[in-house]
Formats: structure tokens, C-alpha cells, sequence
């Protein structure tokens, strides 16, 4: 298998070939294992919880539940672009921006291999939304 160090240093001419998107199917695939893996394990720690009777240790556990709770929220909003991204590769438009066409590019995707937009567009979107928000 390729390495990150290969892929970054692939001529842009071979923008997602076979190799590449091999590349990020398993990556995506490992990022799937793992988020369905700790979730799990998140919520057998929720289930297993003992009661405790001090309310210093009760506030404890409770901001540990409340930050558990959101971890978990955030990686159960992460598997819907996992699976969408993994569904990009199969049909071929992984790696290029849902918005422009052009490529999102390799540093891009390895920092966020659930993009879907380029750089640029993103920025673009991020500014239009800042100027909703005023």
C-alpha cells in the first residue's frame, strides 16, 4: 500500500488513480472501525456507570458524561460522510469538489478525507455565512 509520503509526492496528472483512492477507501474504512469501535465503548462506560453518592464525585461524573455525550454526537455526525465519501470512491467524484468539479486535493483530503468541497469553496461558503450572521 501507498504511504502518505508517496501520495503527496504523486505528479498531479495521477489526481485520484486506482492507488490513490485505494489510499483513502482504507483510511476511510479504518476511521469507520475505529468511530463504531469507541462509541461502542463510550456507551458501555455510560451503561456501566456506579452511583455515587458525594456530590463532588456526582458533578464529576456528570461533566464526564456531558463531554462523553458530545464525543459521541460528534463521531455519530462523522459516519454519514464516511460512508458518503467511501460511496464517492466507488462511483469515482471522491476527491473533487461537490460545488466547482475541481480537485479538493491530497493535503486537503489526508487532513479531512471527508471533504467534499475545495479549499476555496469552503472559504467562500464560510464568508457568506459570516455575512448572514452579522
Amino acid at each position: 500500500m501507498i504511504t502518505e509520503k508517496k501520495l503527496l509526492a504523486m505528479p498531479k496528472k495521477s489526481y485520484m488513480n486506482e492507488e490513490q483512492l485505494e489510499f483513502f477507501k482504507v483510511k476511510l474504512v479504518e476511521m469507520r472501525k475505529d468511530i463504531v469501535a469507541h462509541t461502542t465503548a463510550i456507551m458501555s462506560e455510560l451503561s456501566e456507570q456506579e452511583h455515587e453518592f458525594d456530590e463532588l464525585d456526582i458533578a464529576t461524573h456528570q461533566e464526564e458524561n456531558r463531554m462523553r455525550l458530545r464525543l459521541l454526537d460528534r463521531e455519530r455526525k462523522l459516519l454519514p460522510k464516511i460512508e458518503k465519501s467511501l460511496n464517492m470512491i466507488e462511483d469515482t467524484t471522491y476527491g473533487y469538489c461537490a460545488e466547482t468539479g475541481e480537485p479538493i486535493g491530497i493535503p486537503r483530503l489526508l487532513i479531512r478525507p471527508t471533504a467534499t468541497l475545495c479549499a476555496e469553496e469552503k472559504n467562500r461558503q464560510e464568508h457568506i455565512e459570516k455575512g448572514y450572521r452579522k
